[in-house]
């Protein structure tokens, strides 16, 4: 085999838009507000017998959780990659978003029920307290908010952390709201109502987080890149007469990576290919880390053979290309093919 027979590129560059001190640094600030207002929140709804409260305080302890699991996961993701885990723990952040939009799903259901009962039977609601208490809330929320808002957001981790924040900014909104028809018109239901409300955002965000942090999981593409387009894209530049084995994922929010085998004409320059290649990944597509192997045609077999890694359009028995006639250096082949030109893929 040629000395560029068989050669292995990659790339890798992250960029992280907030320093993870810095990140951790807002998180601390606004988990020690909501611990403390959350305190006060629970005795003044036990005391005003408002549920909308009481969900809020609950709420507010998701909250805590969320950025104490966020601080965790941030401290296991920066340790290097060793033993077993060649990524390292990155993805201990994507557990940390996914066990975020759990919570918020399950609490959700709980805070569900509480407030289709109490439209049932709506206990007597103190509208003055509670009113005041949602008030105070939304400025503990806001400042809450801005302080996350400065981390980094792009990181699925903080995002699951800020979203708690947020439905709960909203979730003080709609209690306020309800404190003041229950103080100026006596409708104790409104307590009930701006729960359902809280509820309705929780399970707006909750999934949200369930199905980001799901798709990293099972190594979906990164949401808005096409891989059949990126393939054709790749397939057309000069030299190229074939991809396969293109596979495209998130190692964590915001590192995208990828991996393909790439065929180049006989006589074409590989590691010009390769380069080329890797240069387009990082500028349009926003991958750094991308890892391809480049072969030349003919050079793993025949010129017929080296194409059939996955099965043609018209192979079958008989045809001489049939999946027990290939001879193909790949038994299984590992999604579509993509060459230049009109094909099937």
């Amino acid at each position: 085999m040629t000395e560029h027979a068989h050669s292995h590129g990659h790339s890798h560059s992250h960029a992280h838009g907030v320093a993870p001190d810095a990140d951790r640094r807002w998180l601390r600030s606004a988990l020690i507000l909501l611990t403390a207002y959350m305190a006060v929140e629970v005795v003044i709804g036990v005391v005003a017998q408002s549920l909308a409260l009481i969900s809020d305080a609950a709420h507010m302890l998701t909250d805590a959780v969320s950025i104490v699991l966020a601080l965790v996961a941030m401290r296991l993701a920066a340790r290097p990659a060793r033993g077993g885990y060649t990524y390292g723990l990155k993805r201990a952040e994507i557990l940390s978003a996914q066990a975020n939009g759990i919570t918020l799903l399950l609490l959700s259901v709980w805070l569900a029920y509480e407030a289709v009962e109490r439209l049932i039977s709506p206990p007597k609601v103190t509208g003055g307290l509670v009113l005041v208490t949602a008030l105070a809330g939304i400025v503990v929320n806001l400042i809450c908010t801005w302080l996350l808002s400065k981390a980094n957001r792009s990181s699925l981790n903080v995002e699951g952390a800020y979203q708690h924040i947020l439905t709960d900014l909203f979730g003080f909104v709609a209690t306020a709201v309800a404190g003041l028809i229950v103080l100026t018109t006596g409708f104790e239901r409104a307590d009930a109502i701006a729960s359902l409300v809280v509820v309705a955002l929780m399970l707006r965000a909750g999934t949200g987080l369930v199905r980001e942090s799901g798709r990293i999981f099972m190594e979906a593409a990164p949401t808005g890149v096409d891989p059949d387009a990126l393939g054709e894209r790749l397939a057309a530049t000069d030299e190229v007469v074939e991809v396969h084995d293109l596979h495209i994922w998130l190692i964590t929010s915001g590192q995208p990576a990828l991996s393909a085998h790439i065929l180049v004409a006989p006589g074409g320059d590989c590691h010009k290919v390769r380069r080329s290649l890797q240069e387009l990944l990082s500028g349009e597509y926003g991958i750094g880390h991308a890892t391809l192997q480049v072969d030349h045609v003919g050079e793993q077999g025949s010129p017929d053979d080296v194409l059939t890694l996955s099965p043609r359009p018209d192979t079958g028995p008989g045809t001489g290309t049939g999946p027990e006639e290939q001879t193909g250096h790949c038994e299984d082949a590992h999604g579509p093919v993509h060459r230049s030109g009109p094909h099937r893929r």
